[in-house]
C-alpha cells in the first residue's frame, strides 16, 4: 500500500496522468491503478521501469530507499520529508554500535557509545513522527473558536454575507469539552462520552444548585455568585432531561423553571438525582459517531455545524454528554508533508491551573498558541501558565509556544504612541502592542517568544495560517537541529578514536568533571511542601470549583488535586537542583575553553545531564501524582468532611483549606514527602553515576 501510494505521489508531481504512465511502460491503466492502490505487488524489474518512466530525482532515489535495512530506527514512511537525515542517523547509530563491541574497548568508552546510540534514537524518533497538534489556549469568549475556523475555512455563510464558524462560538461558556479537528475520509463527528460516574457527579452538582436556589440565597458562602455546575453543562443536562426554562413568563413576569418545580416536588436529593438521570435516558444515548451523507444536507459544513451544536447542547437524542468531540474533514491545514490536527481547548474562566492545558505545554509534538484579547495581552491566564511552566523548568515553551493576540474591530486603531497620538494603521497598533507584550513576557525570560495578531473580522486568514505554519516548522527545525548536533558530535568521536593526544585532554577534562560531581553529589533539602501549590490554587479558585473537586475526590477538570501535587513536587525538585545543573553547564563551558580537544566529550556530558535531569523531573512529578492519588483513595473521610462544609455560611474556602492542611500534616502524608525527597536523592545519584560513567577511568 505504502509503495503504491508513493508511486502515485511521484507520478502526480510530474503532472503525468495514470494512462500516460501506463502507456510508457506498456501496461494497461487497470494494472497501474491496482499497483498504486496497493492491490497488486510490483516486481523489481517492473519497479525499475516505472521509476525510469517517471524520470525525476525523487523517483531515482526511491529504489535506493527501498534497499535500506534499518536496525536501530523504525523504517520511515517512503514519503517522509526527512528520509535522508534519518538514514544518516541510522548509519551513525550502526557505526557506534559496531565500535562498542570491539575487543578490549574501555568500559567508559563503551558507555559513551551506548549513550550516543540512545540519544540518536531518541532525537530521531521525535523527527520521525509527523503528527503535530496545534492547541489554542486562552480565556473564554475571546475568539479562539472563530480564529480556528477562519484559519481552516470551517465556515458557512451567515447573515449579511459574513461567514459563521462551524464551531459554536459566543461570549464564553459555550463548548462542553475539548474539540479536536483532524483529517479523514469525509466529514464526520466522533464523540468520546463522559463516564457514567462523571455524569452522575455533574447531575449531583446541578441538583445541589437547584436545592440551594430553592432554599437559600443565590450568594455563596464566600460572597461569590454560586454556579455549582458550569453553565454549558447545566444547559446540556437541562436539554437532555427535558427541563429547559420556559421562555414565556407567568402572571408575575417570571419565567417558569421546570427543574426548580421538580426539585420542590421531590422528597430527597438522592431521589432528585435519580429522576434527572432517568429523564436524561443515558441508556439510549450510545452513539459514538456520525458521518455526512449527501441525503442529509446539501452542504457538509452546514450539516457539521448543526450536528455539532446539537451534541454540544445535549439536544441530539442519540449522543451522551461528551468528554471530547472530534470533527473530521477531508482537508484541514496543509503544512509540508505533516499530519496536522487542531485543538480548541475549553476556555479559561478563572486563574486555576488546569491539567488539560498544562499537558499541551509538555507535549513535544504540540504547538501551544496562547491567545489573549488585545487590550489585556498577554493576559493574566497566559502569564499564569508561563509562570508555572517556568517553575517546573519546562524548557519546551521556548520552542513550542506562540502568543496570538485577537483584537476586535477598532481596538488596534485606538492605540496611542508615546506622544499621545493615535496610530495611523492597525499594523502600527499591532507593533506598539507587540512591544508591550514582549516586555511583559520578559518576566518569564520569554521576550523572544513569537507574537502575532489576528482580527477575525478584518485580517486575511492567510496571516494566521502563516503564523501557525511557522510555529510548527520551528518545532520541526528544533528536532532537526538537535539531531544534527548529536550526529556531528558522534562523528567527531568516531574520527578521534585513535588520537592519543585528544584522549589525554579528554581524560583531564573527565578528572575535572569528576571533582565537580563529588562536590555536588546530593541535592539540597526541599524548601517548602509539596502541597503548597495545591493550597494556593484552592485559595484562589472559585468556590464552585472547589466544591466540584471535593465531590469528585479531588479530580475535577478545573482543579485536580493530584496534578497540583505533581506540579508542587516538580517545582521543589527544580529549586533543589536547577542551580547545580546550571553550574554543571557553566563548568563545561569553561572546560571547553581550557580543554578544546575535549569539546565533544564535554558536549555529550552536558546533553546527557540535561536530558537525564528533565527525565528526573518527570519521574518526580509522576511519583507525586501516583503516591498522593493512592492516599486520597484510601481516606474517604477527607472528602466526606469537606463536603459537609458546603452551605454552612461564610468561610467555605477557609474551612476546606483547614481540612486539607490537617490532612497533609498527618504523619502518613509527611512520610510521602520524605519518600519523594529520598527518591530525588536516589535519582540524582543515579544521574551523576550515568554521567561519570562516560569518562571515568578513560
Amino acid at each position: 500500500m505504502q509503495l503504491g501510494h508513493r508511486l502515485a505521489q511521484l507520478r502526480e508531481r510530474t503532472g503525468m496522468k495514470q494512462a500516460e504512465l501506463a502507456r510508457q511502460v506498456a501496461w494497461s491503466q487497470a494494472v497501474l491503478s491496482r499497483i498504486e492502490a496497493g492491490e497488486r505487488a510490483v516486481a523489481d524489474d517492473e519497479l525499475q521501469a516505472l521509476l525510469a518512466a517517471i524520470g525525476t530525482q525523487e523517483a531515482s532515489e526511491l529504489a535506493a530507499t527501498l534497499e535500506r535495512t534499518w536496525k536501530h530506527l523504525p523504517r520511515p514512511a517512503l514519503d517522509h520529508p526527512d528520509q535522508y537525515l534519518l538514514w544518516e542517523a541510522e548509519q551513525r547509530a550502526v557505526s557506534l554500535a559496531e565500535l562498542s563491541v570491539v575487543p578490549h574497548a574501555h568500559p567508559a568508552f563503551q558507555q559513551r557509545l551506548k549513550e550516543y546510540v540512545e540519544e540518536i534514537c531518541h532525537r530521531a524518533e521525535l523527527l520521525l513522527r509527523r503528527e503535530h497538534r496545534i492547541a489554542f489556549i486562552g480565556n473564554i469568549g475571546i475568539g479562539k473558536s472563530t480564529a480556528i475556523c477562519r484559519a481552516t475555512a470551517l465556515e458557512v455563510p451567515g447573515r449579511q454575507g459574513r461567514p459563521v464558524p462551524v464551531l459554536e462560538a459566543g461570549a464564553g461558556g459555550v463548548t462542553l469539552c475539548e474539540v479536536h479537528l483532524g483529517t479523514g475520509p469525509g466529514y464526520g463527528v466522533i464523540v468520546v462520552p463522559r463516564t457514567h460516574d462523571d455524569i452522575r457527579a455533574d447531575v449531583t452538582d446541578f441538583v445541589d444548585q437547584l436545592l440551594q436556589a430553592n432554599h437559600t440565597s443565590t450568594e455563596s458562602t464566600d460572597g461569590e455568585t454560586v454556579q455549582a455546575v458550569p453553565r454549558e453543562i447545566e444547559r446540556a443536562i437541562r436539554n437532555m432531561a427535558g427541563l429547559q426554562r420556559k421562555r414565556s413568563k407567568d402572571a408575575e413576569g417570571k419565567r417558569t423553571d421546570p427543574a426548580k418545580t421538580l426539585a420542590a416536588e421531590t422528597s430527597s436529593k438522592r431521589d432528585l438525582v435519580v429522576e434527572v438521570l432517568t429523564r436524561m435516558g443515558l441508556h439510549r444515548r450510545d452513539r459514538r459517531e456520525e458521518w455526512f451523507q449527501p441525503s442529509l444536507a446539501s452542504n457538509p459544513l452546514e450539516w457539521m455545524k448543526a450536528t455539532f451544536e446539537q451534541i454540544n447542547n445535549g439536544r441530539h437524542p442519540e449522543f451522551s454528554l461528551p468528554a471530547r468531540i472530534d470533527l473530521i474533514v477531508p482537508n484541514l491545514v496543509q503544512i509540508e508533508d505533516l499530519e496536522i490536527s487542531m485543538i480548541d481547548t475549553r476556555g479559561i474562566d478563572q486563574l486555576t491551573a488546569r491539567a488539560d492545558l498544562e499537558s499541551h505545554l509538555e507535549d513535544p509534538h504540540t504547538v501551544a498558541i496562547l491567545c489573549s484579547g488585545f487590550n489585556e495581552a498577554p493576559g493574566p491566564s497566559v502569564q499564569h501558565l508561563l509562570k508555572r511552566a517556568r517553575e517546573i523548568d519546562n524548557r519546551q515553551i521556548e520552542s513550542n509556544c506562540g502568543v496570538l493576540v485577537l483584537p476586535r474591530p477598532d481596538e488596534a486603531a485606538a492605540v496611542k504612541d508615546e506622544s499621545g497620538l493615535l496610530v495611523e494603521s492597525n499594523e502600527e497598533g499591532y507593533e506598539l502592542k507587540r512591544e508591550q507584550v514582549s516586555a511583559a513576557l520578559n518576566a518569564y525570560r520569554l521576550s523572544d517568544l513569537p507574537i502575532d495578531f489576528f482580527n477575525a473580522f478584518e485580517d486575511d486568514p492567510a496571516r494566521l495560517k502563516e503564523f501557525l505554519r511557522g510555529r510548527v516548522l520551528h518545532t520541526r527545525g528544533e528536532f532537526k537541529r538537535q539531531l544534527c548536533n548529536v550526529l556531528m558530535q558522534a562523528q567527531s568521536l568516531l574520527d578521534n578514536v585513535e588520537k592519543e593526544q585528544v584522549q589525554e585532554v579528554q581524560r583531564e577534562a573527565g578528572r575535572q568533571l569528576s571533582i565537580w560531581i563529588d562536590l555536588n553529589s546530593a541535592p539540597v533539602k526541599f524548601d517548602g511542601h509539596v502541597h503548597d501549590d495545591l493550597l494556593d490554587e484552592i485559595a484562589s479558585a472559585h468556590v464552585s470549583t472547589v466544591n466540584a473537586a471535593v465531590h469528585r475526590e479531588g479530580e475535577w477538570r478545573s482543579l485536580s488535586y493530584s496534578h497540583q501535587l505533581g506540579h508542587g513536587a516538580r517545582r521543589l525538585a527544580v529549586e533543589a537542583l536547577q542551580d547545580v545543573v546550571t553550574g554543571f553547564t557553566s563548568t563545561n563551558e569553561m572546560l571547553c575553553v581550557s580543554h578544546s580537544g575535549a569539546g565533544e566529550l564535554l558536549a555529550q556530558a552536558s546533553r546527557l545531564l540535561t536530558t537525564a535531569y528533565e527525565e528526573l523531573l518527570r519521574r518526580i512529578q509522576l511519583a507525586s501524582v501516583t503516591l498522593y492519588r493512592e492516599q486520597f483513595k484510601q481516606d474517604p473521610h477527607l472528602w466526606h468532611d469537606s463536603a459537609e462544609e458546603w452551605g454552612k455560611g461564610p468561610g467555605y474556602r477557609k474551612r476546606i483549606l483547614d481540612h486539607n492542611r490537617k490532612w497533609f500534616q498527618h504523619a502518613a502524608r509527611q512520610e510521602l514527602e520524605v519518600q519523594l525527597e529520598a527518591m530525588l536523592a536516589r535519582e540524582w545519584t543515579g544521574l551523576l553515576t550515568r554521567v561519570r560513567a562516560i569518562f571515568e577511568g578513560a
